[in-house]
């Protein structure tokens, strides 16, 4: 990748646009977990927005996959790099924990209810790590 002047750059901009993808679906239903939109239901938001988080996810892998083959021992020595990747992980470990446990009861929750404590600290979780995520990528450039 370093061959060529424009490739890094091209892969960096669709890299972003993969975690725009996933971030800005998992923050809109994490939000609605969080009590905005109470009369949005959970399980309506849920089939819209994870398709869209699985691509953000789809195009983040390969692309990050990518700028690391091109930096990879400057990445693998940056403690920003191996944080974000740890932040990554624990994100779609809380992701599959809340889809196999909080989630399983969403009918009871669904339209016009509060969502229950374990949906909430997924929530709050999981904007917490993304953003994290987010951070460390910057951080990558400066550490």
């Amino acid at each position: 990748m370093r061959q060529w002047l424009w490739l890094y750059p091209v892969v960096e901009i669709v890299h972003i646009v993969g975690i725009v993808l996933l971030v800005g679906a998992a923050a809109m239903f994490d939000l609605r977990l969080l009590g905005v939109s109470r009369r949005l239901p959970v399980a309506e938001m849920a089939r819209h927005l994870l398709p869209w988080a699985r691509l953000g996810l789809g195009v983040m892998v390969p692309t990050g996959l990518l700028m690391f083959s091109a930096h990879a021992t400057e990445f693998a020595a940056n403690p920003a790099f191996r944080l974000k990747l740890a932040l990554v992980a624990a994100a779609c470990l809380n992701a599959a924990v809340f889809h196999r446990w909080p989630f399983r009861s969403v009918s009871a929750w669904n339209v016009d209810a509060e969502s229950p404590p374990a949906a909430k600290l997924a929530a709050g979780l999981s904007l917490t790590l993304w953003f994290g995520v987010i951070a460390c990528g910057r951080l990558l450039a400066y550490l």
